[in-house]
């Protein structure tokens, strides 16, 4: 199938050009470990890959840890054959305790398995953008990231970033070699990057992409609390304090509010949430997760959503 062209849009200083909408590959890892979104169909996650690419995403962001390494091995399965492959985004220093919950490690022979371990199911020569998962341990954050460094140096991977790290974190690790990238939570239920993290990044010209601009789900206005209660045991989301009260009932306001703005643009909730997001001068692009292939039209309407100023005075809730 001919791919279709998505506007690009420069990734800081990393000479990639990247579609403002990314594939996000944390649900199709599955259930079974503490973060799993529960049991997901591999062919459908596969699909929903492929039709992605077809409308034109032209990159994708897993990490080692959704699943385990299962996330990978599906999206090395999706990649497997193709003649003209996405960028490929992951990440590491989360690691299988043995009991499916997450241990951390940044030190440096850890971080250079990973990376190992990540190219054999990613199928690929280099990891395109190679990121640090979560800043802990704190007080080993330079091994790790030095160990990213090393990482480039020796060609596994294009660009290196981190991920969940605060501006303190930042300047600490600064002077081992520049951050890339940067990827912190951002949507309309999580607005604390606007504080700090993303003026600064956009003052160091790093990078950004951010992860859950739906807020998991919760701003598609396809949730419901009967929905919640019928997830599988296994979907971190059913005991996250985000779809529990009181917090819930401010999250679904938000959620109708945003569906009052896509029928007037004659798109969807998710959409317009993420359109939202990329409004940030310093968001370079979203992260949108997808499970099926139905779920990717809807949302790629963000790329090109443009919001009025009486679209976001709505969706904030201001008078």
């Amino acid at each position: 199938m001919q791919r279709t062209q998505l506007a690009t849009t420069p990734l800081g200083a990393t000479g990639l050009q990247i579609t403002r909408v990314g594939f996000g590959a944390w649900a199709i890892g599955g259930g079974g470990w503490e973060f799993g979104w529960g049991p997901q169909a591999d062919d459908e996650s596969v699909a929903a890959i492929h039709r992605a690419l077809d409308l034109g995403v032209n990159w994708i962001d897993t990490a080692a840890a959704y699943g385990f390494g299962h996330s990978e091995e599906v999206v090395g399965r999706a990649l497997a054959g193709l003649t003209q492959r996405p960028y490929v985004f992951t990440k590491a220093s989360l690691l299988d305790d043995g009991t499916g919950r997450v241990r951390h490690s940044l030190k440096r022979d850890s971080i250079l398995r990973e990376a190992e371990a990540s190219l054999k199911r990613l199928g690929v020569d280099a990891i395109d953008l190679y990121q640090i998962h979560w800043p802990i341990p704190e007080d080993d954050i330079e091994e790790g990231w030095a160990a990213m460094a090393e990482l480039k140096e020796r060609g596994l991977v294009r660009h290196i970033g981190v991920s969940n790290f605060d501006t303190g974190q930042l300047k600490r690790i600064q002077g081992i070699a520049p951050v890339e990238t940067l990827q912190p939570q951002y949507s309309l239920i999580d607005r604390e990057a606007e504080e700090e993290i993303l003026p600064f990044a956009e003052r160091e010209d790093i990078g950004v992409i951010v992860y859950s601009p739906m807020g998991s789900g919760l701003l598609t206005g396809g949730i419901t609390r009967e929905r919640i209660a019928a997830m599988p045991d296994d979907d971190w989301r059913r005991s996250d304090a985000r779809f529990t009260e009181p917090q819930l009932s401010r999250h679904l306001g938000i959620a109708a509010r945003l569906r009052e703005v896509a029928d007037s643009h004659d798109t969807t909730p998710g959409a317009v949430a993420v359109a939202w997001t990329l409004r940030n001068p310093a968001v370079d692009g979203a992260i949108t997760g997808f499970r099926r292939p139905a779920q990717v039209d809807p949302i790629l309407a963000a790329a090109n959503l443009e919001l009025t100023a009486a679209d976001v005075t709505l969706i904030e809730g201001r008078s």
